[in-house]
C-alpha cells in the first residue's frame, strides 16, 4: 500500500509539475525584415512588461514567437494559418502594417484569432461589424489620427496643407479622416494630395516634392512609413531653403532607420513634428512607474538601452509594454483550458470587461475595452485622442513630446 501511494504522489507531482511548466505561444506577426526596428522595439516593450511577471500567465509560461512578414500581406496570412493550427498558440501580436489586418480582417474574426495590436493604425482594423470581434488594439487609431494632425497643422498657421500620403488601405483611410477633419474648418470638396508607392526612391520622391511646391501650400501632412518618408526629408532638403516646407507627420516615419538615413537634415534643415500617444522617456521627470520600466528595460536589453539611452521605434516599446499590462490583467480572470479555442475566448471576455485599473506607460488604463457594438465602434480601442500628441526628434535621435491634443481643446 506504502509503494502504491508512493507511486501514485509520484505520478501525481509529475503531472501537476508538467501542467504548471505548460507553454503557450503568443505569434508576433510584424516585419522583420524592411522595419526591425519597429518590431524590436514592440517585442521589447511586451517582453518586458512580462518580466514583471515572471513570464508566466496564470502558471503557464509564454514564448514569443517571432514572425516576419516582410510587410507582405499574404505571409501575414500565413502566420495566422499556422498559428490556428498550432494547439499551444493563444494568441496573436500584430506589428506595424496595417495592410495585411485591413485585407484579411473577415479571415481573423470568422477564425476566432485573437489578435492584439499595438502599431497598425488603420481605422478598419478593429471595426469587423460584429460582436464576433477579435481584433484590440493599444494604439494610434487612424479616425483620430486626421483630428490631431489637422489640429496641430492649423495651430501652426498652415491653413492649406498638401497631403502626402502612401498609396495604401491605410494612407486612402487617412485621407478620408483628413479631410472630415479639414472641411469642418475650411468646408471643401477635397484637399491636394499626392501619393506615392512603398519602396520610393530618391529620384522619383524629388520630383514628387517639386511638383507639391510648384501646387504652393504652406505645409506638407505625410502618412507613410520610415523608408519613404526619409526619402521625402532629404527631398524637401535638396531644396532651395527659401521654398521648403514644414512636414507633419503621421507616426509611420518613427518604425525604421528614418532617423539614422534622414535624421542630419532635421531641425537646421527641414522642420518636422511627428504624431505620437502622450508618453516619451525624454519628457522628464518620469513618475515612478515609467523609471521602474525604463530601469527593468536596461537590465534585460542593454545593448539596447544601456548604450543608446533609448529604443529606436520608441511607440512601438511604449504600446507593446502597455498592451502585455492589459493581456497580463485579463488572465487573471480567466482559467486556462487544454483548449486553445476557449481560451481565446476567455480571453476576449476578460478583455472587453478589465474590472480593475491597469497601470501602463501612456496612462492609467480604465475599462479600456468593450463589447464592440454599431453604437460604440472604437469598443476595442484602448486609446482615445485625448491620448495622442505630437513629437519632435532630438539631436541623438530620440522624440520629445511638443504638443498635447487634449491640452489645447
Amino acid at each position: 500500500m506504502k509503494i502504491l501511494l508512493f507511486i501514485f504522489c509520484m505520478f501525481s507531482s509529475i503531472c501537476l509539475a508538467a501542467q504548471g511548466d505548460k507553454t503557450l505561444r503568443i505569434y508576433h506577426d510584424a516585419d522583420y525584415s524592411n522595419l526591425s526596428e519597429s518590431a524590436e522595439a514592440i517585442k521589447m516593450g511586451f517582453l518586458t512588461a512580462l518580466n514583471e511577471v515572471d513570464n508566466k500567465l496564470q502558471g503557464h509560461r509564454i514564448e514569443l514567437i517571432p514572425k516576419d512578414h516582410r510587410g507582405n500581406s499574404n505571409r501575414s496570412l500565413l502566420h495566422f494559418k499556422q498559428f490556428l493550427k498550432d494547439p499551444s498558440a493563444l494568441l496573436v501580436l500584430g506589428g506595424v502594417h496595417s495592410p495585411p489586418y485591413i485585407k484579411f480582417r473577415e479571415f481573423i474574426n470568422e477564425n476566432q484569432a485573437l489578435l492584439l495590436v499595438p502599431w497598425a493604425a488603420g481605422g478598419p482594423i478593429t471595426r469587423h461589424p460584429s460582436e464576433n470581434n477579435w481584433v484590440f488594439r493599444l494604439s494610434v487609431d487612424d479616425t483620430k489620427a486626421g483630428k490631431v494632425l489637422i489640429n496641430y497643422t492649423l495651430g501652426q498657421k498652415c491653413l492649406s496643407p498638401h497631403l502626402l500620403l502612401e498609396d495604401t488601405a491605410w494612407g486612402r483611410s487617412n485621407y478620408d479622416t483628413i479631410l472630415t477633419e479639414y472641411k469642418k474648418i475650411k468646408p471643401t470638396n477635397a484637399l491636394p494630395v499626392s501619393w506615392f508607392n512603398w519602396s520610393t526612391k530618391a529620384s522619383e520622391a524629388r520630383v514628387i516634392t517639386r511638383n507639391i511646391i510648384e501646387s504652393d501650400p504652406q505645409c506638407v501632412i505625410f502618412v507613410g512609413n520610415a523608408l519613404e518618408g526619409a526619402e521625402f526629408i532629404n527631398a524637401m532638403a535638396s531644396i532651395d531653403e527659401a521654398q521648403r516646407l514644414p512636414i507633419v507627420s503621421h507616426w509611420g516615419i518613427t518604425a525604421g532607420n528614418f532617423f539614422e538615413v534622414a535624421g542630419s537634415k532635421l531641425a537646421s534643415e527641414v522642420t518636422l513634428a511627428v504624431l505620437q500617444s502622450c508618453f516619451s522617456f525624454e519628457n522628464k521627470p518620469l513618475n515612478e512607474n515609467a523609471q521602474q520600466v525604463y530601469s527593468r528595460a536596461r537590465e534585460l536589453f542593454p545593448d539596447t538601452f544601456a548604450t543608446n539611452g533609448f529604443v529606436q521605434a520608441t511607440p512601438g516599446f511604449v504600446h507593446g509594454y502597455d498592451i502585455a499590462k492589459l493581456l497580463i490583467a485579463a488572465s487573471k480572470q480567466v482559467e486556462f483550458t487544454d483548449s486553445m479555442t476557449q481560451n481565446r475566448a476567455r480571453l476576449k471576455t476578460a478583455l472587453e470587461n478589465l474590472y480593475t485599473p491597469v497601470q501602463g506607460l501612456v496612462k492609467k488604463y480604465k475599462r479600456p475595452f468593450s463589447v464592440w457594438s454599431s453604437n460604440n465602434d472604437s469598443a476595442h480601442e484602448a486609446l482615445t485622442v485625448d491620448d495622442l500628441c505630437m513629437g519632435q526628434y532630438q539631436p541623438n535621435g530620440s522624440i520629445k513630446l511638443i504638443y498635447n491634443y487634449s491640452e489645447q481643446h
